[in-house]
C-alpha cells in the first residue's frame, strides 16, 4: 500500500489533501457534507486581529472555468475565531491550520502569538502574504522580498509552530519571493493565490465588482500554478504547497510532479464538496497502480 503521509517540519499530515483558506469556512460548515477526518489537514479562513465586514456585494462572479471573487477578507477576528469557532474541531482527526492576515508586519506577528497558545489545537500557521501594507502605500507584502522577510522573522519568534508562506502570483518572478521566505525561516510555501482579474457587466455598462479587481481561481488558473510551483521548487529546498484550479486527482499528480509535497483543494470546494474525499482515492490508487510508494516518489 502507498503511504500517503508527508511531513512539513513538525507539521505532520496523514494525507496530503488540504483544504485552501477561504473555500471552507471555519471548517465546521462542511461536516455535514464530507468526511472531516478524511482529509490530510484544513486551513481556515483568513483571520485578522479585528473582524472585517468584507466588501459589499457582489463578491463573486462566474468566469469561463473559473471564478472571481471580492470577499474582502471578511471574517469575526482573534477573539471570537479563538472563543467560538476552534473549539467546534477540537474532536476533529485532521491537521488545522490557520490562516492570518494584517495590514502592517506587526499584526501578523500578534496574530501568531496569540494563535500560538492554542498549539494543542492548531498545527501551522499560513501567512496570507497579498493582503496592502498600509504602511508602504498599500504595496502587497508578498511582492516585495524585504515585507517578506520582516514578516517571517517577527512571526518566527513568536511562535514553533510551522509557517507557511502563501504567495501571491502577482509577480514577475516568483524565484526572489520564494527565496526570501526560505531565508527568512519559512517552513513552507503556498502556490499560489489567486491572480487578479475582472469582469464587465454589458447590460449595466459597468464592472461587476465596486473595487473593479477580483481574485480569479478555478481550473483556469491551473497551468499558471503549475508554472509557479515548478519555479519554486526548483529554486527553493523548502516544501510547496500546490494550489490552483486542483479539481480532480490527475490534477494533484501534476502538482507533485511539478515539486509539490502536498495541495490544497480551493474553488473545486463549490462545485463539489467531495472532490478532496475523491482526490485522495485517486491519489492514493494511481501510486498503487504505478508503483509509487510516497508522494515524492512521484517528482519529476
Amino acid at each position: 500500500m502507498p503511504d500517503l503521509s508527508i511531513k512539513i517540519s513538525s507539521l505532520y499530515l496523514k494525507n496530503p489533501v488540504i483544504l485552501a483558506s477561504g473555500t471552507c469556512g471555519y471548517g465546521i460548515e462542511l461536516k455535514d457534507l464530507i468526511d472531516l477526518n478524511s482529509l490530510g489537514g484544513l486551513c481556515l479562513k483568513g483571520i485578522s486581529l479585528k473582524p472585517r465586514p468584507g466588501n459589499p456585494p457582489p463578491r463573486i462572479h462566474e468566469t469561463a472555468s473559473g471564478l472571481l471573487n471580492s470577499i474582502g477578507l471578511e471574517n469575526v477576528g482573534i477573539d471570537r475565531f479563538i472563543s467560538e469557532k476552534l473549539p467546534l474541531l477540537k474532536d476533529y482527526d485532521t491537521c488545522i491550520i490557520a490562516n492570518i492576515l494584517g495590514d502592517s508586519a506587526q499584526q501578523y506577528i500578534e496574530l501568531a502569538q496569540r494563535l500560538d497558545a492554542h498549539h494543542d489545537q492548531i498545527k501551522a500557521i499560513e501567512l496570507n502574504l497579498s493582503c496592502p501594507n498600509v504602511k508602504c502605500g498599500g504595496i502587497a507584502f508578498g511582492t516585495d522580498p524585504k515585507l517578506i522577510s520582516q514578516i517571517i522573522t517577527g512571526v518566527k519568534k513568536v511562535t514553533n509552530l510551522p509557517v507557511i508562506a502563501k504567495l501571491s502570483p502577482n509577480v514577475q518572478d516568483i524565484v526572489p519571493i520564494a527565496t526570501a521566505c526560505e531565508e527568512s525561516g519559512a517552513d513552507a510555501i503556498s502556490l499560489i493565490n489567486t491572480l487578479l482579474g475582472t469582469a464587465i457587466d454589458i447590460f449595466r455598462k459597468k464592472p461587476v465588482f465596486n473595487n473593479i479587481f477580483a481574485g480569479l481561481s478555478g481550473p483556469a488558473i491551473k497551468p499558471v500554478a503549475l508554472r509557479f510551483v515548478w519555479q519554486a521548487s526548483h529554486a527553493v529546498k523548502i516544501p510547496i504547497i500546490g494550489i490552483g484550479g486542483i479539481s480532480k486527482w490527475e490534477d494533484a499528480i501534476e502538482f507533485f510532479m511539478a515539486g509539490a509535497t502536498a495541495i490544497q483543494i480551493g474553488t473545486a470546494n463549490f462545485f463539489n464538496p467531495s472532490a478532496s474525499v475523491q482526490i485522495i482515492q485517486g491519489i492514493k490508487g494511481f501510486m498503487r497502480k504505478m508503483g509509487y510508494k510516497k508522494i515524492e516518489d512521484m517528482r519529476i
